[in-house]
């Protein structure tokens, strides 16, 4: 992780940009330097909104799954909705689970920014410095926020134990629930047993992955109350990075 005064960028990674000096009543405004780093590549951003995505459907079905919808009127042959609602939370999840393994893949192949979301380098002593400094600025001791090009370390902890491991778990378990359902012949079966053994039946595993779902929503509740005060507060974008994959810095 490594602080904006000390980046040294390549010019076809950095764009600059001054805005025109503005007059009103006769008075130069003072002009803001900005310039910009590309960070996030386009697979990093397509597989972040499609995510986003996966979670919103699994949330809503997920629920739903573990505290259904009143009896409906009318004979049960007449509605699909449980169907439905099952099906949609399959079909997210599994896409989530692909989404998931391309993800690593692309950890390995894309930029350093890239590995970011899987790797905790807390035997450097600048990340730790700069983990120190996040927290101040979140906590609101400091009144100048650290600047930094990917993933601050307080955001890289918590993505790491937020949401990394979670989805793991919620992938790992979502499948061998769903292989359950399927039969021992299944070939998905004889993957994901191993959850069924570790956590001693069904039943645990239906319990320990409802509960990941509302881990999942926190993460989720942090991740935008911290992306939103960024980008109102500190001198980077946020949001805006990850639609254009310029991180902007005033």
């Amino acid at each position: 992780m490594t602080d904006v005064g000390q980046i040294q960028d390549t010019p076809q990674h950095r764009k600059s940009a001054a805005p025109l000096d503005l007059f009103a009543d006769g008075e130069q405004h003072e002009r803001e330097a900005q310039f910009a780093i590309y960070v996030y590549q386009s697979p990093i951003r397509a597989w972040h909104w499609l995510n986003m995505f996966c979670i919103i459907i699994l949330c809503f079905s997920g629920y739903l799954i573990g505290s259904p919808l009143p009896t409906l009127s009318g004979e049960a042959s007449d509605h699909y909705m449980m169907g439905y609602i099952r099906f949609a939370h399959f079909a997210a999840g599994q896409t989530m689970a692909v989404l998931f393994i391309g993800r690593i893949l692309f950890a390995i192949t894309g930029n350093k920014y890239a590995k970011e979301l899987f790797s905790l380098p807390v035997y450097k002593k600048n990340w730790r410095e700069g983990f120190v400094e996040q927290m101040k600025w979140y906590l609101f001791a400091n009144n100048q926020a650290p600047q930094f090009v990917g993933h601050n370390p307080v955001a890289q902890m918590i993505m790491f134990f937020g949401f990394v491991l979670p989805a793991i778990f919620m992938i790992l378990s979502g499948l061998a629930l769903y292989a359950e359902g399927q039969g021992m012949g299944h070939w998905m079966y004889a993957f994901t047993n191993f959850m069924l053994l570790f956590f001693d039946g069904t039943l645990s595993i239906h319990v320990y992955h409802h509960l990941g779902m509302w881990v999942i929503i926190c993460f989720v509740m942090l991740h935008l109350y911290a992306a939103f005060r960024e980008e109102i507060v500190s001198r980077q974008s946020m949001i805006s990075t990850m639609i254009s994959g310029w991180r902007m810095f005033k």
